[in-house]
């Protein structure tokens, strides 16, 4: 009997002690992890996405259809004015040309052969006849004068004398024909005709090499191949595009900015931009502009908000997607708590505060905001303590347990 008494000792001990730790353990106060009120400089950032575009840049497009013969440059390179971006090839063009310079050259012949008097033969057979009238009017000119004196003399009749002055008014009258038929060779209507030919033709050679020089597309200014459209072998017709040229050591990104944080968006705050291609780079700029207007972006409502940044070394990309921070506030000496400190509830925003080992609901008055901690105007004071996120329901004079981070 007493060994059957001393073996329920032995069960009885562990069971009471057991009893004894779920009892504890049930009404011990539960953890809770607490942060402390502090005094930081806090940085409000505005995250959002934007894209990527040149501040200068020229839209290059084809003015002359033809076919992709070659494309000098890539995507991303940078040229300067006047550099090949494409080559056309049109087989046509150089026979426009060819023929075009043909009517210039026949022109040319006509306008000298007109300069020059008219037809050369005819020109050569007049000039032949006004010699030899020229001649014959000087030897009848002395014959004249020597009959006059013989007449004079009474050595000559007055009817030789007449028959002679007859002779030589005619040689005048010869002489006159022939310079007005000359200049009835060449008048100042088939002049001014031949020098219109001349200049039409001229147009057209002129047309045929700026066809021909279009068909080589230059860079209008010096900058970075982007937007790259020409490839060899392709068809453009006139206006289709080659390529986006720009100048891209300073940059223009357009944030899209949702439309009930525009408010914190002021003109010269300073943005960071990061590219996912570049990951661990930083660009930094300001905000130049506010948008003017609402406009939607997929689900959203968005304003536009135009930043210029600086681009060392041409990294960034024109047309690439890119993140943004606008830094809308700094508080030097600002009294901060995590933000996931914060618990709203049917009264407004607040904290659970630890005093003594109690929580306590506090009402808090909240300023600037950073990614991770926020600003307390009220509410709370430095050296304080702010219950964490827990996994426990909390409630206000309840007994707890504080987990200091």
């Amino acid at each position: 009997m007493v060994a059957v008494k001393k073996l329920l000792w032995l069960f009885a001990i562990p069971l009471a002690a057991l009893g004894w730790w779920a009892y504890h353990r049930n009404n011990a106060a539960p953890q809770v992890p607490f942060a402390k009120v502090v005094r930081d400089t806090l940085v409000s950032t505005l995250p959002t996405n934007g894209k990527v575009e040149p501040i200068q840049w020229v839209a290059v497009r084809v003015e002359q259809a033809g076919l992709v013969s070659k494309v000098p440059v890539q995507e991303g390179q940078a040229v300067g004015q006047g550099a090949p971006l494409a080559l056309l090839s049109d087989a046509g063009l150089q026979a426009d040309l060819d023929a075009a310079e043909a009517r210039v050259a026949q022109a040319r012949a006509d306008l000298a052969a007109i300069e020059a008097g008219g037809k050369q033969l005819e020109l050569t057979t007049i000039e032949s006849d006004l010699a030899r009238l020229r001649v014959e009017k000087d030897h009848d000119q002395k014959e004249y004068a020597s009959l006059r004196r013989l007449a004079d003399k009474q050595a000559a009749s007055k009817l030789e004398v007449d028959e002679m002055k007859s002779k030589l008014q005619a040689a005048d009258m010869g002489i006159e024909a022939l310079e007005k038929r000359r200049a009835a060779l060449v008048t100042q209507a088939d002049k001014t005709v031949a020098l219109a030919r001349l200049r039409d033709a001229e147009a057209a050679v002129e047309l045929a090499r700026s066809h021909i020089a279009q068909t080589t597309i230059h860079a209008p200014i010096g900058g970075v191949v982007y937007d790259l459209a020409a490839r060899p072998g392709a068809y453009l017709n006139i206006g289709d595009l080659v390529a986006n040229v720009g100048r891209i050591e300073r940059l223009r990104v357009r944030v899209y900015v949702d439309e009930p944080e525009l408010g914190r968006v002021q003109e010269g705050q300073p943005v960071t931009i990061n590219w996912d291609a570049l990951p661990g780079r930083a660009w930094e700029g300001a905000v130049e502009r506010k948008p003017a207007s609402i406009v939607a972006l997929g689900s959203r409502q968005v304003g536009e908000v135009l930043c210029t940044i600086d681009n060392p070394g041409r990294a960034l990309l024109p047309g690439t997607n890119v993140d943004a921070h606008i830094r809308t506030a700094t508080v030097d000496k600002a009294l901060t708590i995590p933000k996931e400190c914060l618990r709203r509830d049917a009264n407004g925003v607040g904290v659970f505060a630890l005093r003594g080992d109690r929580l306590e609901w506090r009402a808090v008055e909240t300023g600037v905001a950073s990614v991770t901690r926020v600003q307390i105007l009220a509410g709370l004071a430095e050296g304080g303590e702010v219950a964490l996120p827990t996994e426990l329901t909390l409630r206000n004079r309840e007994i707890v347990t504080p987990l200091r981070q």
